[in-house]
């Protein structure tokens, strides 16, 4: 094998190999991941260079983002550049292959945040709202997802010309850049364009809410504002203390939204759609332990029912 050994710095040469490799042949949802694997190694190692990256250094590099973050989340950092730094080796750009017997380490595991709530519990959350009638604040996204289940990027972008008032839907073809400097961009995946049925004094609400706005500029994104999730569960958190009930993520109230339709009896296909998921394995391995409760369920009815031919 030539040996040309590069010079370039690391992050340099990530980034070329991403935009070569990655962009246009996975999911636009999947470059992202890449493009903020680039943007860590970029802050962690600004100044290495190709020819001094070697196993030491590449453990080093994992260690350091290892100390912010979980093992599972490193292990998917890991992931994202070893292909690239393999290709780097058997290309003669570095001398060996950095990430062979790489040690995976993170920070412990914290307790999971409750990931949906029941009837009861949304119902006394919805109560906490301050929805004032003539604005759009964030307890009305916080209503707004608690009645669709949209993803957080999916709700960001929605602008009033997406409101279909006359076929009572929202129409989803299009997410927020939020990671990423704001800006409209593709769904997660194809299934997730797709036209969400809504209520309607969700409606009538936003009908009244969407008066004189721009028709075509996002509804809750104000000025290309820099817009992070956390800024909303943060107040998402003040509203469930207030409720009395157990913390919940933005992302938990998708989760809540999908599990109480499951529990109502509304069928895995058409809560898959409802949601947007490639697939409705996507759907059965994300809610398994409601859809087994269910299964229980309906092995009761079964078996009463087998009882009951024999009276």
């Amino acid at each position: 094998m030539t040996q040309r050994v590069s010079k370039k710095l690391v992050h340099k040469y990530y980034k070329e190999w991403i935009e070569l490799y990655k962009k246009g042949a996975v999911r636009h949802s999947t470059y992202l991941k890449y493009e903020l694997a680039y943007q860590h190694l970029k802050r962690l190692c600004p100044n290495l260079h190709m020819n001094e990256l070697n196993r030491k250094r590449y453990q080093l590099l994992l260690n350091e983002y290892a100390k912010d973050h979980v093992r599972e989340t490193t292990m998917d950092f890991h992931h994202h550049l070893k292909a690239a730094f393999v290709d780097a080796y058997e290309d003669g750009l570095i001398k060996q292959d950095p990430t062979r017997k790489a040690i995976i380490k993170g920070k412990p595991k914290v307790d999971k945040k409750k990931k949906f709530l029941d009837l009861f519990e949304l119902k006394a959350l919805m109560q906490q709202l301050d929805l004032p009638k003539d604005q759009v604040n964030w307890d009305w996204f916080v209503y707004l997802i608690s009645k669709t289940g949209l993803r957080f990027a999916e709700a960001l972008a929605l602008t009033p010309n997406d409101f279909d008032f006359k076929g009572k839907q929202i129409v989803v073809n299009k997410s927020w850049n939020y990671k990423f400097g704001g800006g409209f961009q593709p769904t997660k995946n194809e299934s997730s364009n797709r036209k969400v049925i809504v209520d309607p004094s969700l409606l009538k609400n936003f009908k009244r809410l969407l008066k004189g706005l721009d028709p075509n500029a996002p509804i809750f994104v104000k000025d290309n504002q820099k817009i992070f999730n956390s800024t909303i569960n943060s107040r998402l958190n003040t509203l469930c203390k207030r409720a009395g009930i157990s913390p919940i993520t933005i992302h938990g109230l998708r989760h809540t939204h999908a599990s109480l339709l499951l529990f109502s009896g509304v069928s895995i296909l058409s809560v898959s759609k409802r949601l947007g998921h490639a697939s409705t394995l996507t759907t059965q391995k994300t809610y398994l332990h409601i859809i087994q409760e269910l299964e229980n369920k309906d092995n009761n009815k079964v078996l009463k029912h087998l009882k009951e031919l024999e009276n």
